[in-house]
């Protein structure tokens, strides 16, 4: 009787997680997508709000500092498999462009402002 007890215990402690296998779980992406061909129209120089018509508005602006943006996107998969995430960090001064930081290569043409 104490087994039959102690088998019941242990499924009833064990939940669902038995069936984790066959439950469906989706992808999970969060933040701003963005593709290489967006990060290479920035330039150097480019107003917040032109900045913001190319890549969307920032994920995450600083609290302290708007002079700093911040585009963050993550994909957790449901499948259990690796997660990624991407992030650029823009900075402005004068509400002009004037660096840029993040895990897309560095567009050719940002040191050249708009202008020419």
């Amino acid at each position: 009787m104490r087994i039959v007890v102690a088998v019941c215990c242990g499924l009833i402690l064990s939940g669902c997680s038995v069936f984790n296998g066959l439950v469906y779980r989706i992808d999970v992406p969060q933040g701003n997508y963005l593709e290489q061909r967006d990060v290479d129209q920035l330039r150097v120089g480019m107003n917040k709000a032109q900045v913001e018509y190319v890549l969307g508005a920032p994920v995450a602006a600083s609290a302290f500092n708007s002079d700093t943006w911040h585009y963050v996107f993550s994909m957790n998969s449901g499948t259990g498999a690796a997660s990624y995430t991407q992030h650029i960090t823009l900075r402005f001064e004068n509400d002009q462009l004037v660096s840029y930081e993040g895990d897309f290569e560095r567009p050719e043409n940002f040191d050249i402002p708009l202008e020419q």
